[in-house]
């Protein structure tokens, strides 16, 4: 059975879903962005995920020609004409791309021609690349690039300009093509990964950089809330790498895989090099709370 995707106005099969090579989307890279992901076929804080696109549409002064209200309604009938692509195990991602429409090249790049072109697709919620962190943890890098300071680009407009987390994701591989990349800002702070948060346990105490300087992440904010249901303390403040150096956890959060474990930050081990309690006890209330073993789906996609 073909996905389908809604496309400005229309609900095209997804071979079918072009757009032309004037949109602002790939003359500018000028789109924001949204990605969600569904929990037994149900998506999870949608809502929160559509306000955030509707901040983000803003603060870009694109008009998207209809209400979050409307978006909500077109997002869930696409994910309800989707539904039977995926199985009862399987979930899927469910994506927002919006772009201010066809760009008009000269010297105004402001200048709209149109209406803004808006994208909602589903795709299957691969893991794999993942899954084997959840029991082993991943390796932390640092990458040598900084993240571009929000005085230039405010990090909580979640956008699809990717080039420079790409870039800084490169570096990192060339230090451990398996490694997750840990990327500081201009101070030398702690600031975000490529697609994700970053959190560290110390003496019990669960911290997070402030959002000076990355997205103000919806699985971010869910561990937080998850972390004062379990009576964990939570500080969000800045960080260095000497922080997660000592640190007794670490871990990365992100809509796909929500809790990713970190057991060695830049070649050396994170607390005992074993995925933490704090993480574990976390990661278990997320699954509780959604009602699916998160890493018993991931793991056993590794089979498949």
């Amino acid at each position: 059975m073909d996905r389908k995707v809604y496309l400005s106005g229309e609900l095209v099969a997804e071979a079918d879903a072009k757009i032309s090579i004037f949109d602002s989307a790939v003359m500018l890279g000028d789109t924001v962005t949204e990605s969600t992901r569904t929990f037994r076929h149900i998506p999870f804080k949608l809502k929160q995920h559509i306000d955030r696109l509707y901040q983000s549409l803003k603060v870009t002064r694109i008009d998207v020609g209809m209400s979050a209200e409307q978006m909500m309604e077109l997002t869930l009938d696409v994910l309800k004409q989707n539904e039977a692509c995926y199985g009862p195990e399987e979930d899927c991602w469910i994506v927002h791309n919006i772009s201010r429409g066809l760009s008009i090249a000269g010297a105004d790049p402001t200048v709209q021609s149109g209406q803004a072109t808006v994208m909602i697709f589903t795709q299957p919620m691969d893991l794999r690349s993942w899954a084997s962190f959840y029991s082993k943890g991943c390796h932390a890098v640092t990458a040598m690039s900084r993240i571009i300071p929000s005085q230039s680009l405010d990090a909580r407009i979640k956008n699809r300009s990717r080039l420079a987390y790409t870039l800084a994701e490169m570096e990192v591989k060339l230090v451990d093509p398996l490694a997750q990349g840990v990327i500081l800002d201009i101070d030398g702070n702690i600031a975000e990964n490529k697609g994700s948060n970053l959190f560290c346990v110390q003496k019990g105490k669960l911290l997070t950089p402030t959002t000076d300087n990355c997205l103000a992440g919806i699985s971010r904010e869910t561990v937080l809330e998850l972390a004062d249901q379990l009576g964990i303390e939570t500080h969000q403040c800045r960080l260095q790498p000497y922080d997660f150096y000592t640190a007794d956890e670490i871990f990365f959060t992100s809509t796909p895989y929500c809790m990713m474990p970190a057991t060695k930050f830049n070649g050396l081990p994170v607390g005992d090099g074993k995925v933490g309690e704090i993480t574990r006890r976390l990661l278990n209330a997320w699954s509780e709370l959604v009602g699916l073993d998160i890493v018993a789906q991931a793991e056993a996609q590794l089979s498949q």
